[in-house]
């Protein structure tokens, strides 16, 4: 398995030209990895020698449900206070370098296809120990309790242990690395890794309710979003609203992989007549 894509940060050369394939639209955003440059990171309260890439926030009419920063953090940096909002879960995913997480007392080292679950109400930190800067991807969303459902614990493990799952009448060349059981009605989202063999597709327009976040870690591919065929490539980003279609051929010589975030296992919220006046 190659190495995950992570951004190199700087900035161009003044001599570079502007041919970018950025978009963004009504029903989708697409962040090619060449917008990641460090014009554009951010700094958060709480961080030292940490910088990330915030690259998906709640929009109203747009994506509602996460955010998902991609972080780099410098030898001796991190937080012992990583997030004020004790309503939020998190999952973590290790892309480069060493991390040292502590939840709730427990403490674990991640390194490169680590994952972690950390659920909301946690108290949780997370130190860069190694010697070359640590990168993962941090998703962000408030937990919607349940009646009757409890919530999940934390837990700690590594892409690398896992079998991915084919797909149904695949023949393998479209598997999911998934992390918690799809039927475990504790969880509220799922972040996975979708993995296509070359010349894998998905062969029909997914236009579902949930919302999606999909970072590619590794390969090309062909992805269909709305009505726009756009070329993807390791280290670019796509942000799907509701109902946005999709689909993908994956065209390179290598497997084409990406993160996937998804909200699951949970009733619509709905909007009474008191949010826009009474129906008459």
């Amino acid at each position: 398995m190659t190495s995950y894509y992570t951004p190199p940060g700087g900035l161009p050369p003044q001599t570079q030209l502007m041919t970018g394939r950025a978009v963004f639209t009504d029903a989708y955003a697409f962040i090619p990895r060449g917008v990641f440059s460090d014009i554009v990171t951010s700094s958060l309260p709480g961080w030292t020698r940490t910088k990330l890439w915030l690259i998906a926030r709640p929009m109203s009419g747009f994506s509602e449900t996460f955010s998902q920063y991609v972080v780099e953090v410098a030898p001796g940096g991190g937080s012992d206070a990583p997030d004020p909002d004790e309503g939020v879960q998190h999952v973590l995913f290790v892309t480069g370098g060493l991390v040292t997480l502590t939840i709730d007392g427990q403490g674990h080292e991640l390194d490169e296809g680590g994952y972690a679950y950390i659920p909301a109400g946690a108290k949780w930190t997370l130190l860069a120990e190694g010697a070359t800067p640590a990168r993962f991807h941090w998703v962000r969303k408030l937990y919607e309790p349940a009646p009757g459902i409890e919530r999940p614990a934390a837990f700690v493990t590594n892409e690398k242990t896992l079998q991915p799952v084919a797909m149904p009448d695949t023949n393998g060349v479209w598997a999911t690395t998934r992390f918690v059981d799809p039927a475990d009605l504790r969880y509220d989202m799922h972040v996975n890794i979708v993995t296509f063999q070359p010349g894998g597709t998905i062969p029909f327009e997914e236009t579902h309710v949930m919302e999606h976040g999909l970072y590619v870690l590794q390969g090309k591919a062909v992805y269909k979003l709305n009505q726009d065929w756009v070329e993807v490539e390791a280290g670019d980003f796509m942000w799907l609203r509701a109902y946005c279609p999709q689909a993908c051929y994956a065209a390179g010589p290598g497997p084409f992989r990406y993160l996937l975030y998804k909200d699951v296992n949970r009733h619509a919220k709905l909007r009474g007549p008191g949010a826009f006046g009474a129906f008459r």
